[in-house]
């Protein structure tokens, strides 16, 4: 009974799309207030920041939606670092601009 158990999971799993589960961008921008917003668009470029930045990167970046000071904060630092991804942010940007638009 268990083995048939964890085969039906396993299978449902498995039929399951992969995008039913929102990333961290798409979640921001569906919990975000701004006007231009819909499910469609945040999948979307939740989708381009799969493929252009890595999983800590995304969360850095979904956080700019409830903190916009904080994506302002990362493009002055003098830091390589806050450079480093604030140049992977822009291209995730330009990629989806290109892509969702």
């Amino acid at each position: 009974m268990k083995h048939l158990l964890l085969t039906a999971t396993l299978g449902l799993a498995l039929l399951a799309p992969a995008a039913a589960i929102a990333g961290p961008l798409e979640t921001a921008c569906n919990r975000s207030d701004r006007a231009q917003s819909n499910r469609a668009l945040c999948r979307c470029i939740d989708s381009v920041a799969r493929n252009t930045l890595t999983r800590s990167e995304q969360r850095r970046a979904a956080r700019f939606f409830s903190e916009p000071d904080e994506a302002q904060r990362v493009r002055m630092s003098p830091t390589r670092r806050d450079n480093e991804f604030w140049a992977r942010y822009r291209a995730f940007g330009a990629a989806a601009e290109r892509s969702c638009s």
